[in-house]
């Protein structure tokens, strides 16, 4: 298998498969990504060969060297996104060409080689294939999938890798948040930053998420569920609340959301929620917000509503902001019709509820 046609996938099944009895237990009530489905998808790439041995193997343990790259200079990237079920018993997902160019967009970045679409929209098809009994169908559940693409070179000099491992591992799950869509607390990080412009912020990378858990850690510390990132420049303008995209609801039903510039994580939700806000009639503007505008625009009451979004959130609000200088609340804490409505939305497409006028779903039977 070359560069051109990278899609045929070897299937190598599982010898024995759970019963549907344990596999029942397991799906019942599974923390987010603790659950796994009994097949993973794999490819290789060398420098010389390109791409080749696609397979769709039993879930395991990778073969490792000490001495592989990335767990040395960090070459690890990483997309989500998830299959759902429809009511007429079948399976789609949600927009993945969109997370296959931003997978490719991520290995670029870090001089990774790009994955084909091809071999990335393969990779999802067979799995979920391959363990369509791992997908779940009570209200709000679907099957996480998530590609991964790691240096797997035996060397430890200082250049891109020429050889790696992309692979797409699985997991039922339920709602992100256990309120589910209640709204969120958030903390203010004044100590840390997430990202600074020439960076890798709009890489979904792996070190990205590790320079962020100290952040994380505080926010937890001081009871809330998430973090909010400020600029890393100015420490002023409000960019990502933890590995989400944020949206303002302002009292002439505008919808703000912080420019990307790089610094911040392209999401496939947060274009979809644009689109899907201007089609409803909103007026969507994408400039910088500073935190102080935002604590003087919940006091006044220009700000309505807060929401967070992204594949593993959807669309959740915000209620609450703490930081070192207090907390505030906006719309008294409460959720609001705005981020309401917008989620039944998405959802409604997502799960198949509703008529996909975007062509965003692709379907897998």
């Amino acid at each position: 298998m070359g560069n051109e046609h990278p899609a045929v996938f070897e299937i190598i099944p599982v010898r024995n498969r759970v019963s549907a009895e344990v596999r029942t237990a397991r799906m019942s009530d599974p923390v987010f990504g603790t659950v796994f489905t009994e097949h993973m998808a794999e490819a290789t790439y060398t420098a010389q060969k390109g791409w080749h041995e696609a397979r769709i193997s039993p879930f395991g343990p990778i073969p490792l060297s000490p001495a592989t790259s990335a767990l040395h200079y960090g070459q690890a990237i990483f997309e989500g996104l998830k299959a759902y079920r429809t009511p007429d018993g079948g399976a789609q997902l949600f927009r993945p060409e969109a997370n296959a160019r931003r997978f490719r967009e991520s290995a670029a970045r870090l001089s990774m080689p790009e994955v084909p679409e091809e071999l990335f929209l393969g990779a999802l098809r067979e799995l979920v294939a391959a363990d369509r009994q791992w997908l779940p169908c009570a209200p709000g559940t679907s099957l996480y999938l998530r590609p991964f693409l790691v240096a797997t070179e035996e060397y430890l000099g200082v250049r891109p890798a020429e050889e790696y491992l992309f692979g797409v591992i699985a997991c039922p799950v339920g709602a992100s948040f256990p309120g589910g869509a209640a709204p969120l607390t958030v903390w203010v990080s004044d100590d840390y930053t997430r990202a600074a412009p020439g960076g890798t912020g709009a890489a979904k990378c792996a070190g990205n998420y590790a320079a962020s858990m100290a952040a994380h850690t505080q926010a937890r510390n001081a009871g809330c569920d998430q973090v909010v990132f400020l600029d890393a420049v100015e420490r002023r303008y409000v960019e990502e609340l933890g590995g989400m995209n944020l949206f303002f609801v302002l009292d002439d039903d505008t919808l703000l959301t912080p420019p990307l510039g790089g610094t911040i994580l392209p999401g496939v939700t947060r274009d979809a929620v644009v689109r899907l806000a201007r089609d409803a009639g909103h007026r969507v503007i994408e400039e910088p917000y500073t935190l102080d505008q935002w604590r003087a625009d919940a006091a006044s009451g220009r700000l309505r509503e807060v929401f967070a979004c992204g594949t593993a959130a959807l669309v959740t609000p915000v209620g609450t902001v703490r930081s070192a200088e207090g907390e505030f609340t906006v719309n008294a804490g409460a959720a609001g019709p705005v981020t309401g409505r917008l989620r039944e939305t998405l959802t409604g497409i997502q799960y198949g509820r509703a008529q996909d006028p975007y062509g965003w779903t692709l379907r897998l039977g």
